[in-house]
């Protein structure tokens, strides 16, 4: 099974798919913080305040967390057919920084969870900040998988 998945066009497919759920995850990951700064500026139990809610619940639950479980397992199944790529040091680079954005993913579904309570955690500036570390650690990423520097 193994070598079937290995073979150019699986493998590339496999690789295709991974990146397409990165995509999604990511979109997520910088619209979230987004949505947590707009809940902000809301009027506690009002209308905008309940659209919101709905928004952060539904990208959470429809986009971000399968995008994320399916990138994980696509990760693991590239590793898996080409166990070569982690004897690379940019891959174990990225695995570090995927590691830290599963981690901030989790903290956001925990923030969520917050907010759907009417609680305000943290503050609007916290949000307005932390917004740009995905994009920073996209970029890293990024760079990482292509100039592949070590």
């Amino acid at each position: 099974m193994i070598e079937w998945l290995g073979s150019g066009s699986v493998y590339l497919t496999i690789k295709a798919l991974h990146i397409a759920a990165v995509i999604f995850w990511m979109a997520g990951m910088l619209y979230l913080p987004r949505l947590f700064v707009y809940h902000h500026q809301a009027e506690s139990g009002g209308e905008l305040e309940g659209a919101l809610q709905i928004q952060e619940r539904n990208l959470l639950k429809i986009i971000m967390n399968p995008a994320l479980i399916v990138m994980w397992l696509l990760a693991i199944t590239m590793l898996v057919v080409n166990p070569a790529l982690l004897s690379q040091g940019w891959v174990h680079a990225k695995l570090v920084l995927v590691l830290l954005l599963s981690g901030v993913h989790g903290f956001y579904a925990a923030s969520a969870k917050k907010f759907q309570a009417g609680e305000r955690p943290r503050t609007e500036t916290f949000w307005r900040m932390i917004n740009e570390a995905p994009a920073i650690a996209a970029i890293i990423i990024v760079i990482l998988a292509v100039v592949k520097p070590f």
